[in-house]
């Protein structure tokens, strides 16, 4: 391995107006994650038009620190409130809300806090050995391949869905229709425009993303919030003791491997980690019936993976053009407004950029563990903010930032459409992100569908023959099995507890 680029990205992190966006970008993230509802890839979505002045390497260490930021974030409501801001703090709920009923918030936040330096820390030593060895393996990709990994993306994404699957296979198909919205770029045929100009040249991704994440989120927010719970005046002394971090030491180590394994997978990303994490530690446990009476295993062991698994979905994104979850479509989107498309040949043809964004997280993790501490009571201010606040500013920056994006009124239409849409999504079950993360895999799959089959005279057994796509198809089979087995094996099960 090179050294050379890895220091050179060191020297771009090192770069004031680097430093003051990785500051900013990590504040962001934590502000974001404490206010219940908003989300990072809500925030990113938002703030993507004001990045368009800064350098991309700027914009993507900034867009990056706002989502491993937000992971920690969401803890704090989760312990204080028991209302997580985060999907992937969940699962903090049920030992960290225990321990602050016990008067232990301050060692549920002081243990969120470390677990997440931990995962982060190790899963970005893990990226930067392994993102290049992954970029190098994917320049033997094709289209085939690629035909074959979008289409396994878009179903491993909906099977791990938050949602029900039908729901999330549903989305993901609007998500597919909309990408063939526009000129067919093999045939110059429009397709779905309905005589618009506007559509000829296809949905834009920033709307689509404002609309559904920005508007679309806060709407649903503002309806969830009437019931929220106030907030405590002060949280005391928020530092765990050398017991509590003697006994989650193991949790965060396992957590760490799960996150970072789970990350990478598309769908998977930090709730599914978080989840997996806290489901293995009780498993585990000697005494797993404390486990939800406030275990701090039971904080360690979540906190650490998603913080993990949030840096290890840098590697599909970066090194093939494959954004594993919605905030990662969020940054994928951003790098392309930037000019900057990533995939295989990200690593060697933009290594500031690639070195830049990931010697960053090292910088991004040590002030969240610096900040995060100190920075309780003023998050616990934060949280009596009232909604009827910020709401109404938050929905001003979204349209004036997608107008500022192509100067159209018709973008604003169009996010206010995406914003309804989202606000009924959310509120009859149907997550967003498979629409998004369906709506920027399309245009990959459609074009390596029909370049493949051109390759292959119209013969789609051609799949099968090469070694790479072959493979990616039998796990294509795998997991849209799973689901069927698991059915038969709880069938059979209750079969055999009624006889």
């Amino acid at each position: 391995m090179d050294l050379a680029p890895v220091l050179d990205g060191f020297g771009v992190v090192l770069e004031p107006t680097n430093l003051l966006y990785c500051l900013l970008g990590v504040v962001i993230g934590m502000l974001v994650g404490v206010l219940p509802g908003l989300g990072p890839a809500a925030t990113i979505a938002i703030l993507l038009p004001l990045t368009f002045g800064v350098e991309p390497v700027t914009a993507i260490i900034m867009l990056a620190g706002i989502f491993y930021g937000a992971q920690y974030g969401g803890t704090i409501t989760s312990v204080l409130l028991r209302l997580p801001g985060e999907a992937s703090s969940v699962v903090t709920v049920f030992d960290g809300h225990a321990l602050a009923r016990q008067g232990k918030a301050g060692t549920a936040l002081g243990i969120a806090a470390i677990g997440s330096f931990a995962g982060g820390t190790v899963s970005i030593v893990a990226l930067s050995f392994f993102a290049p060895l992954v970029a190098g393996f994917a320049l033997d990709f094709g289209p085939p391949e690629y035909t074959a990994l979008a289409l396994l993306g878009i179903l491993l994404v909906a099977t791990v869905s938050n949602g029900g699957r039908l729901k999330a296979l549903v989305a993901a198909c609007l998500g597919l229709l909309l990408a063939t919205v526009g000129r067919d770029t093999f045939t110059g045929v429009e397709r779905f425009t309905f005589d618009s100009l506007a559509l000829s040249d296809g949905l834009d991704f920033v709307p689509i993303a404002m609309g559904l994440f920005g508007l679309g989120e806060i709407l649903h927010d503002l309806e969830r919030r009437r019931t929220a719970v106030a907030a405590p005046s002060r949280v005391p002394n928020v530092w765990p003791s050398r017991t509590d971090l003697r006994r989650s030491s193991g949790a965060m180590g396992r957590g760490s491997v799960v996150g970072f394994l789970l990350g990478i997978l598309p769908g998977g990303g930090a709730t599914l980690s978080s989840l997996s994490a806290y489901a293995l530690e009780k498993r585990r446990s000697p005494t797993p019936e404390h486990f939800g009476r406030g275990a701090v295993e039971g904080v360690a062991a979540p906190e650490t993976a998603n913080n993990a698994a949030s840096t290890s979905s840098f590697i599909p994104l970066l090194t093939l053009g494959i954004p594993a979850n919605a905030t990662m479509a969020m940054i994928f989107g951003a790098l392309l407004v930037h000019g900057v498309t990533p995939g295989p040949q990200l690593v060697d043809q933009e290594p500031e950029l690639f070195w830049g964004v990931v010697n960053s997280m090292y910088l991004g993790n040590v002030l969240l563990l610096i900040m995060s501490i100190p920075l309780v009571g003023l998050f616990v201010k934060i949280l009596r903010v009232r909604a009827a606040v910020l709401a109404p500013i938050t929905v001003l920056i979204t349209l004036i930032g997608v107008y500022t994006v192509r100067n159209s009124v018709f973008d604003i239409a169009l996010v206010v459409f995406f914003g309804l849409l989202g606000y009924l999504m959310k509120k009859f079950g149907f997550e967003p992100g498979p629409l998004v993360l369906a709506f920027v895999l399309g245009a990959m799959l459609e074009e390596s569908l029909r370049r493949s089959l051109l390759i292959f005279d119209g013969d789609p057994s051609g799949f099968l023959a090469r070694p790479i796509s072959g493979t990616l198809f039998a796990l294509l089979v795998v997991v849209a099995l799973i689901p069927l087995v698991r059915r038969l094996v709880v069938a059979r099960r209750r079969t055999r507890e009624r006889v």
